[in-house]
């Protein structure tokens, strides 16, 4: 997902270690050497000829650029796009099923990057030669992302934090100088927007609370933001405290009050076309965005009026969600020596520039965000980059598809007000319990 459609300041590398080993491990196949299980390590990846790239949807068109450079680069290596749904629940699910077939369909794999430990431990992934890709120009929090049990099996190939997206047009007619720092100040500036003419039709604020992986998304960053966490160091569920509560409760109390009237039914493209359309004054949303938003062929009215600035929380600045993409192989594909130097090149910083300028999307090398003609085209890299530095995981989970569906339905039962926001922590609190258990 651009998502396509990840917080705490801990290093990223150590929660997704440690989370890992302390959850449980059954679908590993009982082997504890951490070794080469998905389809035989780093000795395996050999072969040469045409593989397939398993992607979700690419709407800038620039993926097909970079594949048709490769194959006019490779006439015996030919690269095949294979796109699956624009939802991550679906992609993960058709990626499953191919891995549980043991297909030779799917070559190179662009995974959410919260997706790395599940497949990993059932042996569906490649592991892939540390020594050599090169790792050391990447944001540290992103390289964890691509480990499981201390072993590399993706490359990161884009990151991804939420940000918050405001009308700065709006917000300087209403004589507000600077973005919201918290929640307060962005329902007061609100206020004021919706009684100029220009904005008195407009909703005040929108992040996903449908039920699909997007809730999880924001139940960790409103969680986060309040001080708490999902999983706790330990790898046990942590969702009865006061923290955690003050999360689910603003979540709550957003879509009651702050979102628009079909809030539960909007995915991430329709938040974007929502925005787009001038009726959002503020937006949880991913940098993917930025270049949309601004396009000028008549596809967005806010384009050249809007701007970017980090989430807010309850008393300050908030706490985004990690997200991104990596490269893995999955561990039944043949030609697996051309997908290793598909990866590298998909991942190099030359193709991460153009991907930036292309898409927007956030590159996973640290000089980039750094660059002064990046920086000039796109102003919010600095505040991307601190997203990403002190962002939020999701849940670490082997069995991290039954942990998000836990998380989509009990917090989809909260904002719609089938339960409190208590009563949907305590069942969480249960449900989580048994998933994460050694």
């Amino acid at each position: 997902m651009r998502r396509i459609p990840l917080i705490g300041g801990r290093p990223l590398l150590g929660i997704a270690v440690c989370a890992a080993l302390t959850l449980s491990l059954t679908a590993c196949g009982g082997d504890d050497d951490g070794g080469s299980q998905g389809g035989g390590g780093t000795e395996s990846l050999e072969g040469r000829g045409p593989i397939t790239f398993v992607t979700g949807k690419d709407r800038s068109g620039n993926l097909k650029k970079q594949v048709d450079a490769w194959n006019a680069d490779h006439p015996d290596e030919q690269v095949r796009i294979i796109e699956l749904p624009d939802e991550p629940n679906e992609q993960r699910q058709q990626m499953i099923q191919n891995a549980t077939t043991k297909s030779d369909a799917y070559s190179v794999l662009n995974l959410d990057v919260v997706w790395t430990a599940e497949f990993a431990a059932n042996r569906w992934l490649a592991e892939l030669p540390e020594d050599e890709i090169d790792l050391s120009k990447m944001l540290p929090a992103t390289v964890g992302t691509g480990q499981y049990r201390d072993r590399l099996y993706a490359v990161p190939s884009t990151s991804d934090a939420g940000m918050l997206y405001y009308r700065k047009d709006l917000l300087d007619e209403a004589g507000i100088s600077q973005p919201p720092k918290t929640y307060d100040e962005m329902w007061d500036a609100c206020d004021k927007v919706k009684k100029l003419p220009e904005g008195e039709d407009a909703d005040c604020y929108f992040t996903e609370v449908n039920k699909t992986e997007s809730m999880t998304i924001s139940a960790v960053e409103a969680i986060a933001s309040a001080g708490g966490s999902v999983i706790g160091e330990d790898g046990k569920p942590a969702l009865d405290t006061p923290q955690a509560k003050q999360g689910v409760e603003f979540l709550v109390d957003a879509k009651e009050k702050h979102m628009p009237e079909e809030a539960v039914t909007l995915d991430t493209e329709g938040g974007r076309r929502h925005f787009q359309s001038g009726k959002l004054v503020f937006q949880r949303q991913w940098p993917y965005q930025y270049a949309l938003a601004n396009e000028d062929d008549g596809s967005s009215e806010v384009a050249g009026e809007f701007a970017v600035a980090p989430l807010p929380g309850p008393g300050g600045p908030g706490v985004a969600n990690l997200g991104g993409h990596n490269l893995a192989i999955s561990a039944f594909a043949g030609n697996k020596a051309s997908s290793l130097d598909f990866i590298r090149y998909m991942t190099s910083e030359k193709a991460q520039r153009a991907n930036l300028l292309a898409t927007s999307q956030a590159p996973t090398i640290a000089a980039l965000y750094d660059d002064p003609e990046m920086v000039k085209k796109f102003p919010y890299l600095p505040v991307l980059k601190q997203a990403i530095t002190t962002a939020e995981p999701r849940p670490v989970a082997v069995k991290y598809g039954d942990v998000t569906a836990a998380v989509q339905g009990e917090m989809y039962d909260a904002v719609t007000g089938k339960k409190s926001a208590e009563q949907a922590l305590t069942d969480l609190q249960a449900k989580l319990q048994p998933l994460t258990t050694q």
